[in-house]
């Protein structure tokens, strides 16, 4: 295939934000609230600035380097899918590559600010994060690629945050966004059944059909639950957590209910909206679980503290 002739905007900032549109930028929340949350149990609430800073510039970084080979690969296939052609009107080919290259450059720095497992460990998420994007044209389990892609975001965290992987509490972080992802991006991919059979691409809608698809995304999101479960017990976390899980089963059930018409809006939202809520619940009550204890200990301290300076409190010191 050839591309047709794009139009890509014109203007410094209406090109920054195409580009921007182009990578889709905003799904940025996909990983972030799982990197966050790993780094929060691991830290035992937030660690020093430094830490967090480069952890976010390495979150953004990498995942701006795997969207922009993503579309610079995919061009294309892109430019004559109808659900995608718009994208050549956002920006050129040869900025997607530099766009790239940029962000490459900016993970490694980013790695190396953080300590010496993060850094030997940055090739190898390169590897990860590049290679899904060319996985489409030889197996249907691409979807599978993606989830690892995005699973390496809490792992990367909790090394940025310990210097270490012995712990299995990250692991069960990762197989859960794993499972996560590769269900709501089979959901995403039953859009472009006609089109990758078309194509001659490989998706697990085209080859096994729809309905199989949506199956398979059922049972591994109720996979997705159980492991978060088994990770909160895992890590310790109290009621905060559990009351989340319970969100985050209801929010799970909406996605599937809104994709079973086929309609590409109820899609979309199934896509972006409820599992950014997703991400949303987990963190936010991971926090609380965090913010919970930080509270009960600043009490125990006021207790100690009140207990040792005013002695002739009644009740108070025994």
């Amino acid at each position: 295939m050839t591309s047709p002739p794009g139009k890509p905007r014109t203007g410094l900032f209406r090109h920054l934000v195409g580009t921007l549109e182009l990578i889709k930028f905003s799904h940025s929340v996909f990983a972030l609230p799982f990197a966050l949350s790993a780094m929060l149990v691991a830290a035992h609430g937030v660690p020093d600035l430094w830490t967090l800073l480069w952890i976010l510039w390495c979150l953004v970084s990498a995942r701006t380097a795997a969207m922009a080979f993503n579309r610079w690969a995919d061009w294309d296939y892109d430019t004559f899918n109808p659900r995608t052609k718009r994208r050549s009107q956002l920006g050129t080919r040869g900025t997607t590559l530099a766009l790239c290259v940029l962000a490459l450059i900016a993970f490694a720095v980013g790695c190396s600010q953080l300590n010496f497992l993060c850094l030997a460990l940055c090739p190898v998420a390169c590897v990860i994060i590049l290679g899904y994007s060319l996985t489409k044209r030889f197996t249907a389990y691409s979807h599978a690629f993606l989830g690892l892609a995005l699973a390496a975001a809490p792992m990367g965290a909790w090394a940025a945050t310990t210097g270490s992987l012995e712990s299995p509490i990250p692991w069960l972080l990762a197989a859960a966004v794993w499972c996560w992802v590769f269900g709501f991006d089979l959901i995403y991919a039953t859009q472009d059944v006609e089109f990758d059979l078309q194509a001659k691409l490989h998706s697990y809608p085209a080859k096994h059909g729809v309905p199989a698809a949506l199956r398979l995304a059922r049972i591994l999101h109720f996979l997705t639950w159980l492991i978060l479960l088994a990770f909160g017990w895992l890590a310790h976390l109290e009621m905060p957590y559990y009351i989340a899980m319970g969100l985050i089963f209801f929010a799970l059930i909406f996605e599937h209910l809104l994709c079973r018409s086929g309609d590409l809006a109820r899609i979309n939202i199934a896509f972006f909206q409820m599992n950014a809520l997703v991400g949303l619940i987990l963190v936010v009550g991971i926090g609380l679980c965090l913010a919970s204890d930080w509270v009960r200990a600043m009490d125990d301290y006021f207790i100690w503290h009140t207990s040792n300076q005013l002695p002739w409190i009644p009740g108070v010191n025994k």
